[in-house]
């Protein structure tokens, strides 16, 4: 059993939402897909039914990684997340030194990262640089498509 996984009270929620949905509407689609792929006959050259049970498994495998995540979650409330320093759940507010343009940021673990939420994952490019800054630093940022330049305007829980 792992030490944990860290997150936030929404973050745990929605991995308990995905779970729910898993465990009710998912295997009941599969179960219809593999009755139906059973009544058309031989199971031994049925794509149908190949493809069900492929469903079934990946499903059941996420079900219990979520399942252990949910079970191990250690969920940080606003109260533990630290305001002098970038670390998970906190949020930022950055300039891109080049374009003065304003974002806003929330560093979660890679459960929870939604880009367009503008939650992003500690074990991102931009995530790692910010881990650890504090306000007024100015990061550089090494990415896939160049390289980024932010100053730290303001971190909060």
């Amino acid at each position: 059993m792992s030490e944990g996984t860290f997150l936030t009270r929404d973050g745990c929620d929605r991995l308990k939402e995905e779970l729910k949905i898993l465990k009710t509407i998912k295997r009941k689609e599969i179960a219809n897909a593999l009755e139906k792929a059973r009544q058309m006959g031989d199971l031994s050259e049925n794509a149908e039914y190949d493809s069900a049970k492929q469903s079934q498994a990946i499903n059941e495998k996420r079900i219990r990684e979520l399942e252990e995540k949910i079970l191990t979650a250690r969920i940080l409330e606003n109260e533990s997340i630290s305001s002098d320093k970038a670390y998970i759940g906190a949020k930022l507010k950055l300039v891109d030194i080049d374009s003065k343009e304003e974002m806003d940021y929330m560093l979660v673990t890679e459960d929870e990262a939604d880009y367009a939420a503008g939650r992003i994952s500690m074990a991102s490019p931009v995530g790692k640089a910010l881990l650890g800054c504090k306000v007024g630093d100015i990061v550089n940022i090494k990415v896939p498509a160049g390289a980024l330049k932010y100053k730290i305007v303001s971190i909060s829980r």
